[in-house]
């Protein structure tokens, strides 16, 4: 798998792919009104921040997982915690903002901080393990802000 031909088309996926669900899940499932009524935290960013972190974030998830599927395989240990950390990252936002279930929505992000952890533990390519250390970052924030928003309602 390293010819050029094959590497670009499948960054792109892998890019094009792990945004556009991120993207759709975000405009399917807003906040609301629900979220603004709840006590937060003095540490809570504005609204408008999510979107570009995440999006950047997002990108940042992609490489890695494209590194790793090109390094050592769609079969590997490490492609495989990719793939359960992003379906954990893609189901927070219907448990949290969807269902309003804030102590699930703190298991999950509990659980999706540690398995992208592992992931980082595992992957053998430095690329894809510097490209999830901002992510690990936001986790420990946004495990944090769930927390907090917990304790506070």
């Amino acid at each position: 798998m390293s010819s050029i031909k094959v590497r670009l088309p499948l960054l792109a996926i892998f890019v094009i792919g792990v945004v556009g669900v991120g993207f759709a899940i975000g405009l399917t499932i807003r906040p609301g009104a629900w979220y603004e009524s709840l006590e937060k935290p003095f540490f809570t960013p504005p609204n408008w921040v999510f979107g570009p972190v995440w999006t950047v974030v997002y990108v940042l998830i992609a490489i890695a997982g494209w590194r790793v599927a090109l390094s050592e395989g769609f079969s590997s240990s490490a492609f495989r915690l990719w793939g359960l950390q992003m379906v954990l990252n893609w189901v927070w936002t219907p448990i949290f903002f969807g269902a309003h279930f804030i102590s699930l929505g703190l298991l999950t992000i509990l659980s999706l901080s540690a398995v992208a952890m592992f992931f980082m533990a595992k992957a053998r390519d430095g690329w894809a393990f510097w490209c999830f250390a901002p992510y690990i970052v936001w986790l420990c924030y946004a495990s944090a802000l769930n927390a907090a928003i917990l304790a506070l309602n």
